[in-house]
């Protein structure tokens, strides 16, 4: 086991006192009233039978109840709302030559052709799955790439992994392909698919090998199908919506427009909406009105928007690429933030670490002055849409599942690496030793 700058005493009981918490996270509600300008507070956490058995003021335990903290901060575990298992690690075999959507697309395309079997997915999964378990993860919903046969080869190998993670991680997916196919019977086979795996269903809101801007004629008719199929089969709805840099995009729009109009039942998740970011400001105000009215959720992935969009070669980017985080907030829509791509031709980089990606995301879209209630974005906010109620809080009777960091502060959390917390699960500290890249190299021969 890795050093940690922290290790809890043994035994089923023991308290963790004098702890930094996030006071919106925090159940009962009266602890919050002690925050600071940041929204922290100081707290003792009883933990007995892997479980929190109380979240009380700080000082409400003796001595021998537990180690003092001495302020160190303690979060619950994460949750990653929109990320992609299954592309995850192809980078060192299949490089995005551009480094644009475009290049990471067609990269990516070819590498699935030739390399997606069951067996290279399962390996490159688990690989994923492991390292978000040593940084603290207790929930992820991945997409999957669906286009036939690919479907096909991927959802039995995630209900495999779902039920493998059981208990450690839980596992969600939603399909991913581009719109046109509900204009086919592919799409009844697909929706078919991903209600035998209890997913969500997914598409991008583009179509193959057409312009779009303005939306093709035909966007009406595929979205409407989408709905009705997903309707049909009590499932809920995850869109990747205008990731791009160009203003007249502007099929979120259309999503809430549609969703109010056929009356749609189950949730909807709209993912990036970068196009939001440079549109006229009554334009975007009034596409979240109508997404407010139409109940949509909406997630950000700042680190791999920002490293893709407004990108060319040899000009500096003139936009950060996120989309308007502080004013969906506002406008009264629930927003996380997620990991999305992992060292593949989309995202060179990440590690499956949703603390880095909160960090990052502060940075990116300037989610501080204060932090606030922002942390909720990387744990309750999207347990909530993930239906899992409970999670990535900390109240009594929930899961001693838990990040003990050696930052006593958000200063000192954004502004070093946390690369010796102590990961709980269930009140005991895990190995937080990410697994060896090696493991992987067997499948990047080319």
């Amino acid at each position: 086991m890795p050093t940690s700058f922290f290790t809890p005493p043994r035994g089923d009981r023991y308290a963790l006192r004098n702890a930094t918490v996030p006071a919106c996270l925090v159940e009962p509600p009266a602890l919050r009233a002690s925050a600071d300008g940041e929204g922290l507070c100081q707290a003792d956490l009883l933990i007995e039978g892997g479980r929190l058995h109380g979240v009380l003021p700080a000082g409400s335990l003796p001595a021998q109840a537990g180690p003092d903290l001495d302020h160190s901060m303690v979060l619950p575990g994460l949750v990653d709302l929109h990320t992609h298992l299954d592309k995850c690690h192809i980078w060192p075999r299949k490089q995005n030559p551009t480094a644009d959507t475009a290049g990471a697309a067609q990269a990516t395309g070819e590498d699935r052709e030739a390399r997606w079997s069951a067996q290279d997915l399962r390996v490159r999964m688990e690989f994923g799955l492991r390292t978000a378990y040593a940084h603290g993860v207790v929930a992820i919903r991945t997409h999957l790439d669906s286009l036939a046969p690919q479907a096909s080869i991927s959802f039995p190998v995630f209900r495999e992994l779902r039920a493998a993670w059981a208990g450690r991680i839980t596992l969600q997916a939603s399909s991913i392909a581009p719109i046109d196919v509900f204009l086919t019977d592919e799409g009844r086979r697909l929706a078919d698919i991903v209600a035998e795996s209890g997913g969500n269903l997914g598409c991008v809101t583009r179509f193959r090998g057409r312009p779009n801007v303005p939306a093709p004629p035909e966007f009406d008719t595929a979205l409407r199908r989408l709905f009705r199929l997903a309707q049909e089969r009590g499932l809920h709805v995850d869109l990747h919506v205008d990731e791009t840099g160009d203003e007249q995009a502007r099929t979120l729009a259309g999503v809430a427009r549609l969703a109010r109009q056929d009356g749609f039942a189950g949730h909807i998740l709209c993912g990036h909406c970068c196009s939001l970011a440079v549109q006229p400001e009554a334009d975007m105000r009034a596409t979240l009105e109508a997404c407010r009215a139409a109940g949509i959720d909406v997630v950000s992935l700042p680190t791999v928007n920002m490293y893709l969009q407004d990108r060319a070669p040899g000009r500096t980017p003139r936009w950060r690429g996120v989309t308007v985080l502080h004013e969906i907030r506002a406008a009264g829509l629930r927003v996380a933030v997620a990991g999305d791509n992992c060292r593949d031709p989309f995202y060179a980089y990440g590690d499956h670490d949703m603390l880095d990606t909160f960090v990052q995301a502060v940075k990116i879209a300037q989610l501080d002055r204060p932090v606030g209630d922002w942390v909720a974005a990387a744990c309750a906010v999207p347990a909530d849409i993930m239906g899992l109620p409970g999670v990535g809080r900390l109240h009594a009777g929930g899961a001693a599942d838990l990040i003990v960091l050696r930052a006593r502060d958000y200063s000192e959390l954004l502004s070093r690496q946390q690369g010796d917390r102590c990961v709980l699960r269930n009140g005991r500290p895990i190995d937080t030793t990410p697994p060896d890249y090696r493991v992987l190299d067997a499948l990047m021969v080319a």
